[in-house]
């Protein structure tokens, strides 16, 4: 099981920065599977005290052969040998969760400053627009597909002249059906 968790984590790491919503994924499978690995411990603790139940009744039944003392004293045993290794198995479950979460904290906190970095690096918008494009033209519904450069090269336009007619701040975002006027189209 916690090689399973552990191969998840290690996939996780590998494919972290490529798609953060499968990041998201995979960090909520491995919450899964350590929430998973407690349930079962649980229910591991669960038997335990049934069969400890069974054991006293058991114990009454074959009270010739051992005293009852003797019998509290194994079943007292027993059970804090029993929360002994379950809250080791809590602190060890517990550890493999905080460095899995520190581990994938980091990662979003690295893929955040490389979007971050790669947001600072875009050029910045135009925000003034020249008036020295041909004023005769033509209309055009963007299609899909279509992009300002093929746009130009469709109809013999200048793209810079498309962008000052229609005042586009980011000429990468043109939407299909989005009505364009096209200086100096042929």
């Amino acid at each position: 099981m916690w090689k399973s968790v552990f191969a998840a984590g290690v996939l996780s790491a590998a494919a972290f920065g490529q798609n953060p919503q499968l990041e998201l994924a995979n960090l909520r499978e491995d919450v899964r599977g350590l929430t998973q690995r407690v349930g079962e411990l649980s229910l591991k603790v669960e038997q335990l005290e049934r069969e400890n139940s069974d054991l006293r009744r058991n114990a009454k039944a074959a009270d010739k052969f051992v005293s009852a003392a003797q019998l509290r004293e194994a079943v007292d045993e027993l059970n804090r040998s029993l929360r002994l290794a379950l809250a080791a198995a809590r602190v060890e479950t517990q550890q493999q969760f905080n460095a899995q979460l520190e581990k994938l904290a980091k990662q979003t906190n690295d893929a955040l400053d490389s979007l971050a970095k790669g947001q600072a690096a875009r050029p910045a918008v135009q925000t003034t627009f020249a008036e020295d494009y041909p004023k005769e033209g033509i209309r055009y519904t963007v299609q899909k597909g279509d992009t300002l450069a093929i746009i130009a090269k469709k109809t013999g336009a200048k793209q810079h002249d498309i962008i000052n007619a229609n005042k586009l701040a980011d000429p990468s975002r043109i939407t299909v059906g989005q009505t364009l006027f096209i200086p100096g189209a042929k």
